[in-house]
């Protein structure tokens, strides 16, 4: 009896050990990993709370190729309540606002048809920036932050390959024209000059408006992560643009390339902005910036940084995947876009605070995870989302957070999923067939090919 005793006292304690160690390994395995909290510094609440500034980083004026004067833009996104705008005219590195604007040949039909360039002298210069400037006879008391040095480069390409160089020096990338489907050399230009720079509205040229497909298309995805791999200084991409014509899968791009580079440590930046030609776009897209102050300093630190909101008032309906269930165009309404008041990590928990909205999702390597819908849109919502309750998540890359209201949509930047795991160096293919095909790339861009392949397209259309 006591043999038998001993042997099933020694099974409970052989089952009570194996039962401990499957407890540990599985909380040893739920615990293996971080997430990176993108606004982990902001500070939400208090008497130092941080203030959520408004501004656009994409704007255009008779400068270049808008149909609005350069000072009426200014005034424009000073009237619509902006705290800080960069004039990034194609092709043309923009001054501060009390200096006439450097006009380059490409440009210069304006001045044919009658559209002249006007400026702000020293005087009305630091009244916009004190706040002091008038809105409707009135002192606005609050001021907007001139951002120099932006310039959207490659000018003349007919292929839509734009990139955003930001806080460049002056006349740098001046008459800059650029090549066709040559993203690279104006990042490489960016980065030569200390600025930095982000592409601009990758749906226009990767053509997805007609084809979702091309989202996820794996040379043109590996094509965007090389370049954003291999310059630090290119921090991510547009994933809202002005009214989201051509644009309106680049949330679908994004996930894409956080997923092809956070595994070598390499965060994608999503930025939104208004790609302003018209008066009308000013309130299309743009991005709201959480910082101690405003001032051209912390602008480009809250770039790099990513604790920001990418906005959007005016999309085309996404039954597919990431909303909205209708056409959306909320542009100069009263009605509040949805904003962020607060986030928070706790282990694996990540609590958002937020209102105007009552749809939010989350998003994680590409696919919606989480989401809650509600009638209630006024006042202040809180979810929490916990990965532990999420099978798999301890093999995702990255948790995003959407909302979405009546007054528009607003993201979130990525949240990492840090394994603790050393990120490798990411190496270039320099094979020799990596090297001819992007010599084949750079052939059939030339110009002339991608004039003849516009027309041969427009004719297909035609007929078909």
């Amino acid at each position: 009896m006591k043999k038998y005793m001993l042997k099933s006292v020694s099974l409970l304690l052989v089952l009570s050990v194996l039962f401990s160690v499957c407890v540990f390994s599985a909380s040893a395995d739920a615990a293996s990993y971080k997430i990176v909290n993108p606004y982990e510094n902001v500070v939400w609440s208090g008497s130092d709370a941080w203030g959520a500034y408004k501004g656009n980083l994409h704007t255009h004026s008779f400068v270049s190729d808008a149909q609005v004067d350069y000072r009426d833009m200014i005034i424009g996104y000073y009237e619509h309540g902006f705290d800080f705008l960069a004039m990034t005219d194609h092709g043309v590195t923009g001054k501060p606002w009390n200096e006439r604007p450097t006009e380059i040949p490409l440009y210069l039909y304006q001045r044919i048809i009658g559209n002249t360039v006007h400026y702000f002298s020293d005087e009305e210069f630091a009244a916009l920036q004190d706040g002091s400037f008038p809105v409707n006879g009135q002192a606005r008391g609050r001021g907007l932050t001139c951002i120099t040095g932006g310039n959207e480069l490659n000018a003349l390409t007919i292929t839509k390959d734009h990139v955003n160089a930001i806080f460049l020096p002056e006349h740098a990338g001046d008459n800059y024209l650029g090549y066709e489907n040559d993203y690279e050399g104006a990042v490489r230009l960016a980065d030569h000059y200390g600025a930095v720079s982000f592409i601009n509205h990758p749906g226009d040229w990767l053509n997805s408006n007609k084809d979702r497909a091309n989202c996820s298309d794996p040379e043109k995805i590996a094509y965007f992560a090389d370049i954003l791999l291999r310059y630090d200084s290119c921090l991510g991409m547009e994933v809202f643009n002005e009214h989201n014509g051509t644009t309106g899968y680049d949330r679908d791009t994004w996930d894409n390339l956080l997923m092809a580079c956070l595994p070598y440590g390499k965060r994608v930046i999503g930025f939104s902005n208004g790609d302003t030609h018209y008066m009308e776009d000013i309130d299309s897209s743009f991005s709201v910036f959480m910082m101690k102050e405003n001032t051209p300093e912390n602008v480009r630190q809250t770039m790099q940084s990513g604790s920001f909101f990418a906005v959007t008032r005016v999309i085309r309906k996404d039954t597919e995947k990431f909303g909205p269930e209708t056409d959306m165009d909320m542009r100069d309404s009263d009605v509040p876009y949805p904003m962020f008041s607060d986030i928070k990590v706790d282990g694996h928990k990540i609590t958002v605070s937020y209102s105007d909205a009552n749809d939010i999702r989350w998003v994680a390597d590409g696919n919606v995870i989480a989401s809650s819908k509600s009638d209630r849109q006024e006042g202040v919502s809180t979810y929490t989302i916990d990965l532990d309750s999420i099978e798999g998540a301890e093999d995702f890359l990255y948790v995003r957070c959407q909302i979405m209201g009546e007054g528009g949509i607003t993201l979130t930047q990525a949240f990492p999923i840090d394994d603790g795991s050393e990120k490798p160096e990411y190496v270039r293919d320099e094979s020799a067939a990596a090297n001819a095909k992007r010599a084949s790339n750079q052939f059939f861009s030339l110009r002339i090919f991608v004039i003849i392949k516009k027309l041969y397209d427009l004719i297909a259309d035609k007929i078909g």
